[in-house]
């Protein structure tokens, strides 16, 4: 293997992680709700964007990412309490509406709450790359990587372990079966928008050191986390590498949606879904 295609496969595997916690909170929101929360990617501004001022206050790096992953779950839950709810029972599209709306919302509050500026982190542990295979990795995707991997085992057992998990799953499988034996789909749902959100600033924490945050940067966020939500991260991100290194990087940001395309025209019920038959 090429030192340059090493690289490009690194830093892929890294952007498709973030990707792939974004789809996290896309997916549990989806199957608690059948909704497709477009105001996910602002979570993820949120997360950085809060990061960076509680920083600039003085206060300690970890104490300033919890309490960012908190200030982001709070608002998850106000967005389903007071724009999601009150439309409870309305056309799953007035729903989409109503979060494309809370993202354009969230935009705007943050340019009076911060600035449009492009704001960092520093990185956890340092600047030094690490040579692999010729190739250069940051300290902070490491970080990214072992985040991610932790996240996504601590979701596997809390959905396979715990009564709220089980609760959400249930939800997700069959509302009405779920209700009818006495689970809170209500609440459910709220604690899913919120844990969504959490996941969101998660990334957006994860990912300021290496890339920026600024008041716009959850738009193409999310709508890579959405085409990660069908693709998968990890490939995603591999693909906007690979492309960008060996096309162009004009190139990098379209990757996604003409994948998401392909699969949708050619693999309508996913890429290991069965065929679709025509009935008589």
């Amino acid at each position: 293997m090429s030192a340059q295609l090493a690289q490009y496969l690194l830093s892929g595997v890294t952007i498709g992680a973030i990707y792939a916690l974004v789809a996290l909170g896309f997916s549990i929101i989806f199957n608690a709700s059948h909704v497709i929360n477009f105001a996910q990617g602002e979570f993820v501004m949120i997360g950085g964007m809060t990061t960076v001022s509680l920083i600039g206050t003085g206060l300690p790096l970890p104490l300033a990412i919890v309490a960012a992953v908190a200030v982001a779950g709070a608002m998850g839950l106000a967005l389903e309490k007071f724009a999601v709810e009150p439309a409870r029972g309305a056309p799953v599209v007035t729903l989409i509406i109503i979060t494309i709306g809370a993202s354009i919302f969230l935009r705007g509050l943050a340019t009076l709450v911060w600035d449009k500026k492009l704001h960092t982190l520093p990185p956890f542990s340092g600047h030094r790359p690490i040579e692999i295979a010729g190739a250069a990795l940051l300290p902070q995707s490491l970080w990214v990587l072992g985040v991610t991997l932790a996240i996504v085992l601590a979701l596997s057992w809390f959905f396979g372990r715990t009564l709220l998990g089980k609760a959400i799953l249930a939800t997700s499988h069959q509302r009405l079966a779920a209700q009818l034996v006495g689970i809170n789909v209500r609440q459910v749902v709220f604690i899913s928008f919120g844990l969504s959100a959490a996941l969101g600033a998660v990334a957006g924490i994860l990912i300021t050191p290496i890339t920026l945050t600024s008041w716009d940067v959850g738009i193409m966020l999310g709508l890579k986390g959405f085409a990660a939500a069908v693709l998968g991260g990890l490939a995603l991100g591999i693909a906007e590498t690979l492309s960008a290194g060996y096309l162009s990087s004009a190139y990098k940001d379209v990757i996604a949606f003409v994948l998401m395309l392909a699969v949708l025209f050619f693999r309508p019920r996913g890429l290991l879904g069965g065929r679709i038959t025509e009935r008589v």
